[in-house]
Order: structure tokens, then sequence, then C-alpha cells
């Protein structure tokens, strides 16, 4: 689309993103830049943390007629006297035992030039993103591979999972434009939804559902 309302929305989602990094204390006095073209936001600039890159996309997955966010932020740790990586993989450590509904014995932690790799074995996906939340709040985390694998205590019941999955975004979001597809242990999520609210909400929803290893989230954000 290219005419001149397009334009002007694009203008006013440009406007309200800025408003909104503006106004999150986690993002406010970073140096980034908005561009906006079809309601596809590209968030460009540097930060000194990772925890600063994810608030300020999700900053920007806040405001009303973001389509989709183009993360360009690159992470720039502060001075020469950050956190080490040993000191970050303790920090990392003690958030994961401190978490009471993560397994952290279950859960393995390396450190690499600031980049964090989760591993382990847990048997709720809402486990697998708990503790990758975790993770991503810590000073000096510059970024995090998730590679913790869903294992259920029994093989999952396809309908049932999609029955549950379906009641969920009915008492959520109240919503029956998504459609559900459960194959094994994966829950796909296919329609349209308001705001990028719902889609988040919708996919948690999936995660935290019994027996869902993997969610594919497919979801459009639309009128």
């Amino acid at each position: 689309m290219t005419t001149a309302a397009a334009a002007r929305t694009d203008d006013r989602v440009q406007r309200d993103v800025l408003d909104e990094l503006d106004w999150d204390p986690r993002v406010r006095g970073t140096d980034l830049g908005v561009t906006v073209h079809d309601g596809v936001v590209t968030l460009t600039g540097a930060v000194d943390g990772a925890a600063h890159r994810w608030a300020a996309v999700g900053a920007a997955r806040r405001v009303r007629g973001v389509r989709a966010v183009a993360d360009e932020i690159e992470v720039h740790p502060a001075g020469p006297d950050g956190i080490t990586d040993g000191e970050l993989a303790i920090a990392a450590a003690r958030a994961l035992e401190w978490n009471s509904f993560v397994p952290a014995e279950r859960l393995d932690v390396t450190v690499a030039a600031g980049w964090l790799m989760l591993r382990g074995e847990v048997e709720f996906g809402w486990q697998r993103r708990t503790a990758e939340r975790e993770l991503r709040r810590l000073r000096g985390v510059r970024g995090l591979t998730n590679l913790v694998e869903v294992r259920a205590a029994t093989p999952p019941d396809s309908d049932r999972v999609r029955r549950d999955v379906q009641r969920a975004l009915l008492r959520g979001i109240g919503t029956e434009r998504v459609t559900v597809q459960v194959s094994g242990d994966t829950v796909t999520l296919t329609g349209v939804v308001r705001s990028w609210w719902e889609r988040d909400q919708a996919e948690r929803m999936a995660w935290s559902t019994e027996g869902v290893s993997v969610v594919r989230d497919e979801l459009l954000v639309g009128g």
C-alpha cells in the first residue's frame, strides 16, 4: 500500500512507537531509531544490554497498528568494568534456583561473551518460557539461546489439547478467530487477532496447556 492514507497511518504509528519508547522506563534514554512501512516497524540503534533490547521490541509491539517488528538493535555492553562471564553464570544459576516454578536442577546454563546457552529438560512448555524470561532480565546478557526440551510425563491427547487451548482462548481473549491445530505435542495457531497483546496471550495459553512441547504461532495481527 502506498496511498496517502497508508503513509499517514505509518506516520502515526511511528510517533506512537517513539512515545511508547520514551514512556517505558526500561527503554527511556536510549538512542533508538524507528521507521515504519505498511505497519512494519524497524528498530535501529544500540543499547547496553539485551534486556533493554527486548524491552524496546516489546514496547513497539504494544502499539496499536503495528503488524510486525524488525529488530536491528545492537547490544554494546557498557565499559570495561562490565559483568564477567563467570559472574553472569553465577547470577543465571541463582535466578533459576530462586524461581519456584522452574526445575533448576534439570537445567544448565553456559555463558560465552555475554551470550547465554540454556539447555536441559522440563515437563511443561510454560516452564521453558519462564526460565528464559528469568535469564533475559539479567544485567550483562547480550543474548540467549534456549535449547531446553519439553518432555511431558505422559503422551498428550491431541483432541484434549485442542479443546483445552480453544477454551483458554475463549476465556482469555474471547475470540473464535483463532484456529487451533494439534499434531502430537505440537500446537499450531492460525487466524487473525486484534493486537500483539492478543497474539502474545494466545501463544502463552497454548504453551501453558499440559502436553504441549512446541507452539507454532502463525497468527496475523489485523483489525
